[in-house]
């Protein structure tokens, strides 16, 4: 019992030391705020063992500023759409050309679809019934061509021929009327000694390549035109299989029906114009042969061609080149023909136009020039012979699927305004307002 109690004796001297001493805690901690601020944040927490985590935080860092794995994706895949969208502008710029040259030949082959429809339908070959198409139109086009150009090449030769004859007459008008004394000898040296001529020469000299180039790209231009047009006429309907066989039975029949719409309107606008052009170029012939005007035929095609094709002002345009030639043999005679192209184009709109195209390209003379001077700045020339048909065959196309409504029997629809109504409801309002002031006066 002795060491017992000796032992127990030096257990109660001996003070005991805590193996895990309570961390302390700051009031913000244990009124339950965020940690202190002073706190140095380099410095980590020691937990409950007495040991400072030193790896978890610097684990939490690393994963917080990890790149995220889509990331570098969403980055090459945007850099390949940039590099593809830049790909496909530059081609299309490049190819612009062919793509317009296509266009026209689509609507070329629209035009010539009737007549290669019924000749195939007698059982002649649609390749041949192609070919004997486009060799008629390139006979008359060749024909009307040189028409021109000897009427042309003649005129010039006369006009430069009788050159001295007009400046005598005009220098002799300015003496006259203005009392100098101008001579022709004068003006001939001043005309050729003038800088401006040497200059104009000097770059027609230099432009002799760049107009032989420009004939040429015409050339092949035309020559791709006729080959894609010949291809869509004579195999237009395995171009009409391929087409539909990527497309559901019901987008087949629309797409059947709008192609249909195009042939119509398309055909039914270059009759129409071939028929105003015949018959416009018989009347102005009429008129060339009573003035005797010179080639007066190629002038009458003229005539009839440009005034059909350029709508609303082309009439003007094509008038100008009989009144220079009337003027040549009469300045009288210029002032007769203008004022028979303008009696001419009234005619035409009011009397000819509305009863021939009524049944085939029914559109308004403004929503025809409108689209005329849009075609012009989308595709220039080629935008302005396809312009047209173009607007009529999208009219026809929405006029088939636009639901539309009567209309009710109302004045203002005809543009009849209810003055009637109007005037009473002015008087009535005058006389309720009278009477309120004076219902106020006497209050």
């Amino acid at each position: 019992m002795a060491p017992t109690d000796e032992t127990e004796m030096t257990a109660r001297k001996t003070p005991t030391k805590p193996t895990n001493p309570p961390a302390p805690v700051t009031p913000a901690v244990a009124a339950g705020g965020p940690p202190d601020a002073s706190a140095s944040p380099g410095v980590p927490a020691a937990d409950s063992g007495g040991q400072p985590p030193a790896e978890a935080p610097a684990t939490a860092a690393g994963s917080g500023a990890r790149m995220p794995r889509w990331l570098p994706r969403a980055m090459v895949l945007a850099l390949a759409l940039y590099a593809c969208f830049l790909l496909g502008d530059w081609a299309f710029h490049q190819l612009v050309g062919l793509l317009v040259n296509i266009l026209l030949a689509f609507f070329l082959a629209l035009a010539i679809e009737p007549a290669v429809g019924r000749m195939a339908a007698r059982g002649m070959r649609r390749g041949l019934a192609t070919f004997l198409v486009f060799f008629g139109v390139l006979a008359v086009g060749i024909g009307f061509v040189v028409l021109l150009g000897s009427m042309l090449a003649g005129q010039i030769v006369d006009m430069v021929e009788n050159f001295p004859k007009y400046l005598d007459s005009l220098i002799n008008w300015i003496n006259e009327t203005f009392h100098t004394e101008l001579s022709r000898v004068e003006v001939q040296d001043s005309v050729l000694k003038s800088d401006w001529l040497q200059k104009y020469v000097q770059n027609s000299a230099t432009g002799v390549l760049d107009v032989s180039a420009t004939v040429l790209g015409g050339l092949f231009r035309l020559l791709t035109i006729f080959l894609f047009a010949f291809y869509f006429a004579a195999d237009g309907p395995r171009f009409r299989r391929a087409l539909c066989s990527v497309l559901p039975p019901a987008r087949q029949a629309e797409v059947l029906r709008a192609w249909e719409i195009a042939v119509d309107k398309t055909g039914g606008y270059l009759y129409s114009r071939g028929l105003m052009a015949l018959i416009s170029g018989v009347a102005h012939f009429v008129l060339f042969e009573i003035l005797d005007v010179p080639y007066a035929p190629a002038l009458a095609v003229w005539v009839g061609l440009v005034s059909q094709f350029i709508p609303t002002i082309g009439t003007y345009l094509a008038g100008a080149l009989p009144m220079l030639i009337a003027f040549t043999v009469n300045p009288w005679y210029a002032l007769w023909v203008l004022g028979f192209v303008v009696v001419y184009q009234q005619f035409e709109n009011y009397v000819l136009q509305p009863k021939l195209t009524s049944k085939t390209v029914d559109i308004h003379p403004a929503v025809a020039f409108g689209s005329v001077i849009a075609g012009t700045a989308l595709l220039g020339a080629v935008g302005a012979l396809i312009a047209i048909p173009a607007v009529a065959t999208l009219q026809a196309f929405l006029g088939a699927y636009v639901k539309r409504y009567d209309v009710t029997d109302d004045p203002r629809v005809h543009g009849h305004r209810r003055y009637g109504e109007a005037v009473v409801a002015r008087l009535q309002k005058a006389l309720q307002h009278k009477k309120e002031n004076q219902g106020a006066e006497d209050a």
